[in-house]
């Protein structure tokens, strides 16, 4: 699975990201937050979730909003 992380900057592209990368920095350092770009779906994300889940860790999914338009948001997923 391929995740896009949050921009630094508006007219950006988002990096892509591995679900490998992802478990070998959870596992390096315990816990990690990630901030992924609006254009993940929430299926995906959900699929994230589940995953850490039955892999015993705790997963937190939020919407993190940083504007006030409607797309002004990205997702932040918390792994412990």
């Amino acid at each position: 699975m391929e995740l896009k992380l949050a921009r630094k900057e508006l007219d950006a592209k988002p990096k892509i990201i591995k679900l490998e990368k992802i478990m070998e920095s959870v596992q390096k350092e315990g816990q990690k937050i990630f901030y992924f770009d609006k254009e993940n779906s929430h299926k995906d994300l959900v699929a994230l979730v589940e995953h850490f889940e039955a892999n015993d860790c705790s997963v937190y999914l939020r919407e993190v909003k940083y504007g006030l338009g409607d797309d002004d948001y990205m997702y932040e997923v918390h792994i412990l």
